[in-house]
């Protein structure tokens, strides 16, 4: 299970993974071998996957966010798995989901401005035939974080 400490080394890192192992360790009250071998086991058992740097969307011109909504009449694993490898062809695609309910997939999509949603859109479909696609434009994001809420983290097994 993941401990208190465990849970608090988390904490720091998912709002600085940059800071040296030792002040991780000062800010939580271990000494820098044991936050070091933590860490390790934190990243050997697949608990922190990687370490990233967040880069602001405006700042390298990407500020336009796009949801895609597309709905398929097409179900089959063959169908879904040449679908799978066409959007590795698309750098602009930054989260992809096959969802419940009405629509089958739900993309978010950055680009800078629409007249490139509009390429992006054109060479998607001439990769994969798709029933429907919906686009939502995101006109304000009002909140966003890569940090996970850790307060359920304290039921979850490490395997």
């Amino acid at each position: 299970m993941l401990d208190r400490m465990d849970r608090k080394i988390l904490d720091i890192l998912q709002r600085d993974s940059t800071l040296p192992v030792a002040e991780i360790g000062k800010q939580i009250g271990l000494s820098t071998t044991p936050c070091w071998r933590r860490i390790q086991k934190l990243e050997e058992s697949g608990v922190i996957q990687r370490r990233v740097a967040v880069l602001d969307p405006k700042k390298v011109n990407v500020g336009v966010t796009v949801f895609v909504s597309i709905t398929t009449s097409h179900h089959t694993q063959d169908w879904l798995d040449r679908f799978h490898e066409a959007l590795k062809d698309f750098p602009e695609v930054v989260e992809f989901y096959r969802m419940s309910g009405q629509v089958d997939y739900l993309l978010r999509v950055v680009v800078p401005d629409i007249e490139r949603y509009d390429a992006f859109y054109k060479k998607l479909i001439s990769k994969i035939e798709l029933s429907d696609v919906s686009s939502a434009f995101a006109m304000e994001q009002i909140k966003y974080t890569t940090a996970l809420p850790l307060d359920y983290a304290a039921e979850v097994k490490r395997t």
